[in-house]
């Protein structure tokens, strides 16, 4: 007998989870079927590997995300499309075949496809959209299935577009701000290499045929030219095997709250992290509780959302203080991670009713902060390449330089 995850929907659309044993995959799938019940999800557990099952999962989330992720923009488009013709009248089935059939990606084109066939089988959107997580993520179908569950499908389409919207421009911005950058650093490493590989060795040739040696600065910079020459092979494989390891270290729960820590005390960065998985998490609150989910249930969903394993532990226990009793913002305090003005910003919600309101005026505060971290960020980046650029060919000038200044003595000699 095998052990069977489930994730399916009962007659009356009510979401249910589970385990099933059954001789095989198969059996358990008419197992379910038989009780009336429409499969979302049906996985095989092997309880001797259940130690690395996060991983396992982690693992081909970012092979599905990598084959499957489709441009942003086109997420956009597809949702605002979506919102347009789900108002209008139109099923989503309908909608999603029409925007399916006039899709140009390729991959989402595809994905599309079989969403339309999900929905027409009787799954909800949210469910179908499930079964492709690289291609939408958990705040898409968090919000999805926020918007399923409040009858505004609709209105949650389009505020999701919006947010889309300002990820993407963040994006661009950030971008765009990059490309100047990058081009200084490929000239850069061209330079380098050329002075290393071509220049210096010339004049120790040259040196060398009049019987000099070249200057003390210079010969460090040749000797390191020929080191790195003769390891370079091995130099790049350990750099590559370092940075898989701990790419795959990241993909465990511990590897992720190490890393999530670090990122978060980082100078300038940290701060931008914060903020933004804070706009996450009061955005996806305000839309989840105006919509009617329960607060425990919008915390479970949030929990998926944030993308920060510091957050996410913290969220968790948040739940179980409000699970026995505790108010949201009193909750949220004891976790020591979230800011004072969040949960002042959510106690006055609890005590006027209006907590939905308040948290979606958070989320717009901090998108605000984010925005105004990133233009600060794209300021500071051309002053301090500038900086960068005149320490490097500064000492290439140096470098190059020196054999020149010492070339008459050597003829002398």
């Amino acid at each position: 007998m095998s052990e069977f995850s489930y994730i399916v929907r009962d007659e009356k659309g009510y979401r249910q989870t589970g385990n099933i044993s059954s001789d095989n995959y198969n059996s358990a799938v008419e197992k379910l079927q038989s009780d009336g019940l429409t499969i979302i999800k049906l996985t095989e557990r092997d309880a001797s590997f259940d130690f690395v099952k996060p991983f396992i999962n982690r693992l081909s989330l970012e092979i599905e995300t990598f084959k499957n992720k489709v441009p942003i923009s086109v997420l956009v488009f597809f949702t605002r499309q979506l919102s347009t013709m789900f108002s209008a009248g139109l099923t989503i089935e309908r909608a999603l075949f029409f925007l399916g059939s006039e899709e140009k990606n390729k991959k989402f084109k595809k994905a599309l496809q079989k969403i339309a066939e999900d929905v027409k089988k009787g799954l909800l959107l949210s469910d179908a959209l499930e079964r492709h997580p690289g291609t939408f993520s958990n705040l898409y179908i968090s919000l999805v299935r926020a918007g399923e569950v409040s009858g505004k499908l609709s209105e949650t389409l389009e505020e999701l577009s919006l947010y889309l919207e300002s990820v993407e421009d963040t994006q661009r911005k950030v971008k765009s701000a990059m490309y100047y950058p990058v081009f200084i650093i490929i000239f850069l490493f061209v330079v380098l290499t050329f002075t290393f590989t071509y220049l210096i060795p010339k004049f120790k040739t040259v040196y060398d045929q009049l019987g000099s040696e070249l200057p003390y600065y210079t010969i460090l910079f040749v000797n390191f030219s020929v080191w790195l020459q003769n390891n370079f092979i091995s130099i790049m494989s350990i750099i590559i095997l370092m940075l898989l390891s701990l790419w795959i270290f990241t993909l465990t729960d511990t590897g992720r709250l190490v890393r999530d820590k670090i990122f978060l005390k980082l100078p300038i960065f940290g701060n931008l992290i914060q903020q933004n998985t804070l706009s996450k998490f009061s955005k996806t609150f305000g839309i989840l509780i105006s919509a009617g989910v329960s607060v425990l249930d919008s915390m479970g969903l949030i929990v998926k959302v944030v993308d920060n394993r510091v957050f996410e532990l913290a969220l968790i226990d948040a739940s179980k203080n409000i699970e026995n009793g505790i108010s949201i913002s009193e909750s949220l305090r004891n976790t020591d991670v979230f800011p004072p003005i969040m949960i002042q910003l959510l106690h006055t919600g609890e005590e006027t009713g209006e907590i939905d309101n308040l948290s979606l005026k958070a989320s717009e505060f901090y998108t605000k902060q984010v925005n105004a971290i990133v233009d600060r960020l794209t300021s500071l980046i051309e002053p301090l390449l500038i900086v960068l650029v005149g320490i490097v060919i500064g000492g290439v000038i140096i470098v190059t330089y020196l054999p020149i200044f010492n070339f008459g003595n050597a003829l002398a000699k």
